[in-house]
């Protein structure tokens, strides 16, 4: 699988929708699991535990929002074949 980037790197210290993103990749720049929340305006759609240093893409409608602290690092991404 290729990525391709549609954005500039940034992290989640605040809530983001990454600009109407639809598949971001997530990072976790941390030694410590670190949970991901998304969110549609104040609704928790989900949660997941991101490892220590593990990449996770995650698809999410363009309003949906993530948050999760300055540990998980985010950009907007599409893949290609």
């Amino acid at each position: 699988m290729k990525i391709k980037m549609l954005g500039s790197q940034s992290d989640l210290t605040a809530a983001t929708d990454l600009s109407h993103a639809t598949l971001v990749r997530v990072y976790n720049s941390t030694a410590g699991d670190l949970v991901l929340t998304q969110k549609l305006g104040s609704t928790v759609l989900g949660t997941m535990t991101v490892p220590s240093k593990g990449i996770e893409l995650v698809s999410k409608m363009p309003a949906d929002t993530l948050e999760g602290g300055v540990g998980l690092k985010v950009v907007s991404i599409a893949k290609t074949s």
